[in-house]
């Protein structure tokens, strides 16, 4: 079955070029099209839908329509995964979005949008219960973690930071493995390092490991990103 998707958007040429983008995949089946915030709570009340790609910034507020979005519908529709486009490269937005679990939840830059192998693989990835974070976010992430005395992150190696990088888009071992052109034990490996040196040991599945390395990329953040 394709994954059923809603979209909202307050720009009419947004939404068309969404549309035409989606339509050509026959993974995904587009059941919605909302301008604001009341019309597609409605459609996900109405029709069932596997997935939400919403802008960040919408009517009425403008501010962070796509965060509440994803915060109410964690109540209302546990199952809806959501997908939040931004043209604002702050991880504060990101990081606001996984407050409450990372599962089912990305965000991903506006600027991407026109690749769609990587729009039908977020969407793909967040309806299997997945989670994923735009590469920019988490390189400026790593980068200001790197700038505070100190720093973890300096113990690791370029290979560990490709890794943690990787670990952050909410990438499995065999995806990880894939995408750097290593064995999945050596990746294993390197999972281990990295942990051990970021003390997040805890994390133990995908999902965690995504919001614990973020949260920790994240942590005693004081200058705006």
């Amino acid at each position: 079955m394709p994954v059923r998707v809603a979209l909202a958007d307050d720009s009419l040429l947004i939404r068309e070029g969404l549309e035409q983008l989606l339509s050509k995949e026959p993974e995904i089946e587009l059941v919605a099209l909302c301008a604001d915030v009341d019309a597609l709570l409605d459609e996900v009340a109405r029709v069932d839908v596997d997935v939400v790609v919403t802008d960040l910034r919408m009517p009425p507020t403008m501010t962070d329509e796509g965060i509440q979005i994803a915060s109410r519908l964690r109540e209302t529709a546990p199952g809806v995964g959501v997908l939040v486009l931004s043209n604002y490269a702050d991880a504060r937005y990101a990081l606001a979005l996984i407050e409450r679990g990372s599962e089912r939840r990305g965000y991903l830059l506006k600027e991407r949008i026109h690749d769609r192998a990587e729009l039908r693989a977020a969407i793909l990835t967040i309806a299997k219960g997945g989670s994923m974070m735009d590469p920019v976010i988490v390189d400026r992430l790593v980068s200001e973690r790197l700038r505070r005395d100190a720093s973890p992150l300096a113990t690791l190696t370029t290979r560990e930071r490709d890794v943690l990088t990787e670990i952050a888009k909410g990438k499995n071992n065999g995806a990880i493995a894939e995408s750097l052109f290593l064995t999945k034990r050596a990746v294993e490996k390197h999972i281990n390092s990295i942990f051990l040196k970021l003390d997040l040991a805890f994390a133990d599945d995908v999902n965690k490991r995504v919001k614990a390395t973020l949260l920790y990329l994240s942590e005693k953040e004081s200058a705006p990103i």
